[in-house]
């Protein structure tokens, strides 16, 4: 007999090639109908004027995509690094978790402001693979034959799991290579074949190391639970030997992209693993339950909630069954049920939960594994439903006993996802699906065979489309009018400056439109970016968090530091196109050079933007941050690279400040004030009368925009709403003796005047201190994502070449041809010492350990060919 999932039974034999072509192909086309039919009833684009765009594919891998097709057709060396990731930052471990997927190539051939139909069709790809995988799995192992197959492939392809992250397109690679890891891996331990385990577990790997991971450990289990296959001990050891030299094997020919990955990795994300492991559980076990209605998911349960597990009432009843099935192997299924109970305790104990995902909490998007829980249990019930296999009657009736008391503790729960109409739909799935398996299939074997696939998939496709109307998305126009609009100023200014600068903006549809449209930028949300950068965007007054900064508060001063020659304002802000949310207000920027206006988008010039590289002072080698006042530490930067003595900005006074329903105060900064009289609105109203032509900025710390909104001359101060440090922001630029208004309206009791304080920026010795450090410029006579060359002329009070390029190590540096040590300065950016007079620059990037882990690579692939080899000699022989 063939050892493989042991089935307790023999297989009836395909009589002609033909049907098992035509059962994968119907495998492929019908996940794909049934869900582009509900595309289609949904108005999803191309079908009208909706998108699958939502939550993070909506506001993050849109625009990582957008990148992948610029790249591959523009600018092949972006994938190693990129300018567009906020000031700077790698790329190759950030596409190894969000990018390598080959069926991106798909995307190729979608315009940007189309790209959201592209993504449609890669999802409708990625479910039909899905379903031709496991189909294909069932077919090599023989678990399954005919049509039935479709029963537990589209089970499997639109599983609780697939619906639930229908958005997070990258992990869904995971579902299409998992079966064929398996089969590789059934090679690797019954017929002593290596290809398929090896092939796969590297694609796997290379496609998403997160997901591949999972399915890493998950294949311990799956080695585990063939043990009893095994008679002797010998041989057991021989295929664990086997099991690990190719798993060894295919993380060695992975490590091209594995090791500058893991190195990114601890720079940035890894920095956030928990180290304070508690032993408890995140939430009542018995909840789980609640996944086992159709439908059981909305928007709620992104954030927080159980895993999503729903395969379908038959093929619940086939794991139960499985279990129950004297046929079956009996150690296979005590591991079968161990394996089984680990998944569901790692569902909600946390130390488990944590093994599974790497040492990192989910931020959202809980029980990220259970993808594998989804096929596990599928896979078992197609060991089970055999053709030949009845169930007994107390077998049955277990399962209508177990279903009755799940649905009864169901109904006593109180959760947002799902109804009573669920409750119902779930409810009758079981009682018709306990009625088909009482049901002999012997009077109509076809009959029977179809009824198997018709149940699963109604089961499964009604919960897909249950779980799926529960979720809103963004309209085609307000992606398509946006990316567009934006992508015509980006134009603009390309055609007008081909030199190497950086764009600021004060409109945002998400913070990684520098990615999506392919220019400079200081905004960037990705896992991979280095904290040291949040940290520098929040210290100087732009909002900022683990995984995001945003350049929305920016000054003068950091306009000039981080080299934002170019400026893109919405032309009248108090009557703003739909498709071009604001996220900042600069009047400082209205004195600036005006370029070019687009699509509603005012383009101007900044004068005083620094080049990527200058000369100053080495005092800013010794530079530290000493305040919490973001305002003190732009100057302090500032002051240390010119060499200046005079701070940049003056505290200044407010010249009236008017109480409405709460306590009058003298102090302003620190102040809390309570309402007097709840029921009615309460403000504070700051009047500010410039007494020059200059900058004025107001700080506001972080609890203020939880206590209060604010105007200025009654119109809405627009600014980006998620920030962790004290941001800054422009009240006024050449408004000498104007009456500006800043009014607080307190949202609730209380309002906590965090930071609130008022600044001037003292024009003259701006002025002052950019002169000086303009005096130094790298000219740039080469200029790509890796590779920066130019001349500079260091003065005699001059010893660093400053640069506002993040330091990271792949960074390295030539002066006249002879490699120099990079510093980092100011805890985030790179500079070289370097001596007075005039030198050639050379800096060049490459990701640490790219080429060692080029060497293991073909070493490994090397090993993998010779094993291949070897294996052919021994079955000629």
């Amino acid at each position: 007999m063939t050892k493989i999932f042991y089935l307790g039974g023999h297989f009836v034999q395909f009589r002609s090639q033909l049907k098992k072509q035509h059962i994968l192909l119907i495998s492929f086309f019908l996940p794909i109908l049934i869900m582009g039919a509900y595309f289609a009833y949904r108005s999803m684009a191309p079908f009208g004027k909706s998108t699958l765009l939502t939550v993070d594919l909506g506001q993050q891998y849109i625009d990582f995509f957008a990148y992948f097709r610029r790249t591959l057709l523009h600018h092949p060396s972006e994938f190693i690094y990129s300018f567009s990731k906020s000031l700077g930052g790698e790329m190759w471990g950030t596409n190894a978790y969000y990018l390598w997927s080959p069926l991106n190539l798909i995307l190729l051939f979608f315009p940007a402001a189309h790209l959201s139909s592209g993504v449609l069709v890669l999802t409708l790809l990625k479910y039909g693979l899905s379903g031709l995988s496991f189909a294909w799995l069932l077919t090599k192992s023989k678990l399954q034959s005919g049509i039935r197959i479709l029963a537990f492939s589209t089970a499997y392809a639109l599983n609780g799991w697939i619906i639930a992250n229908q958005l997070n397109l990258l992990w869904l690679d995971a579902m299409i290579i998992l079966p064929l890891i398996v089969w590789g891996l059934h090679q690797v331990i019954f017929a002593r074949k290596f290809s398929c385990y090896i092939s796969w577990l590297t694609i796997m790997i290379i496609d998403n190391y997160y997901m591949a991971w999972m399915i890493c450990l998950f294949t311990i289990l799956l080695f585990i639970w063939q043990l009893p296959l095994i008679n002797a001990w010998k041989a057991r050891l021989q295929a664990l030997g086997r099991y690990i030299l190719s798993s060894l094997i295919a993380v060695g020919i992975s490590c091209f992209v594995l090791l500058p990955t893991i190195y990114s990795l601890l720079q940035s994300k890894g920095t956030y693993t928990n180290n304070h492991i508690r032993s408890h559980f995140e939430y009542d076990p018995l909840k789980l339950l609640a996944k086992l209605v159709p439908g059981s998911f909305n928007f709620n349960q992104m954030p927080s909630g159980q895993a999503n597990i729903y395969v379908g009432m038959l093929m619940m009843f086939g794991l139960t069954l499985y279990f129950l099935n004297r046929k079956i192997n009996l150690g296979q299924r005590i591991i079968a049920f161990l394996i089984t109970a680990f998944f569901v305790l790692s569902f909600y104990y946390e130390p488990l939960d944590l093994f599974w995902h790497i040492g990192q909490f989910p931020v959202w998007y809980p029980s990220r594994f259970s993808f594998i829980f989804c096929f596990w249990v599928i896979l078992l019930a197609a060991t089970c439903l055999q053709k030949e296999f009845q169930p007994s009657k107390w077998q049955l009736a277990i399962l209508l006993i177990l279903t009755l008391a799940t649905f009864t503790y169901v109904e006593t729960l109180t959760v947002s996802y799902i109804n009573n109409s669920q409750k119902f739909i779930g409810l009758g799935l079981a009682i018709v699906s306990i009625i088909f398996l009482g049901i002999s299939r012997s009077a109509s074997p076809i009959m029977s065979d179809l009824l198997l696939v018709l149940i699963a998939t109604c089961d499964i496709s009604t919960s897909a489309y249950t779980a799926l109307n529960q979720i809103s998305y963004v309209s085609q126009p307000e992606f398509g009018e946006y990316t567009t609009a934006l992508n015509n100023a980006t134009t603009k200014v390309k055609h007008a400056d081909h030199g190497f600068y950086r764009i600021a903006k004060t409109f945002m549809r998400t913070k990684d439109d520098p990615l999506q449209s392919g220019f400079n930028g200081g905004d960037h949300f990705g896992s991979t970016i280095v904290p040291s950068l949040p940290a520098f965007m929040g210290a100087i007054g732009q909002p900022a968090g683990d995984g995001f900064v945003s350049y929305d508060n920016g000054t003068q001063v950091t306009d000039s530091l981080l080299g934002f020659r170019y400026t893109m304002a919405v032309i009248d802000p108090d009557r703003p196109k739909p498709f071009l949310p604001l996220s900042g207000y600069r009047p400082d920027w209205n004195t600036q050079k005006p370029i070019a206006v687009t699509n509603n988008i005012g383009i101007r010039k900044n004068t005083a933007a620094l080049p990527i590289a200058f000369g100053a002072n080495s005092r800013i080698l010794n530079s530290t941050h000493d305040t919490y006042d973001p305002v003190a530490y732009q100057s302090e930067i500032y002051q240390d690279l010119a060499n200046s003595p005079k701070p940049l900005f003056e505290v200044q006074n407010f010249n009236q400040v008017d109480f409405q329903n709460v306590q009058s105060a003298e102090q302003i900064t620190g102040s809390v004030f309570k309402k007097e009289h709840q029921s009615e609105g309460a403000s504070v109203k700051l009047e500010i009368i410039p007494t020059t032509n200059d900058s004025y900025y107001l700080t506001i710390g972080p609890n203020v925009k939880d206590d209060a909104s604010i105007t200025v001359n009654n119109r809405h101060f627009s600014q980006y709403q998620t920030y962790r440090d004290t941001v800054i922001m422009n009240v006024a630029h050449h408004q000498k003796g104007q009456k500006i208004i800043v009014t607080f309206h307190l949202k609730h009791s209380e309002l906590w005047m965090q930071n609130v304080s008022l600044y001037r920026l003292n024009q003259q010795a701006f002025n002052h201190d950019l002169k000086i450090l303009q005096r130094s410029p790298l000219k740039l006579s080469q200029a790509s994502a890796t590779t920066l060359k130019g001349t500079v002329n260091i003065k005699k009070d001059q010893g660093v070449l400053m640069t506002t390029i993040p330091y990271d190590k792949g960074w390295h540096a030539k002066i006249d041809n002879h490699p120099v040590k990079c510093q980092k300065v100011i805890g985030t950016f790179l500079a070289l010492k370097i001596k007075p007079g005039t030198h050639h620059i050379t800096l060049h990037y490459r990701p640490p350990y790219l080429v060692t882990g080029m060497i293991i690579s073909l070493l490994s692939l090397l090993s993998a060919l010779f094993l291949s080899q070897l294996n052919r000699r021994r079955l000629k022989y």
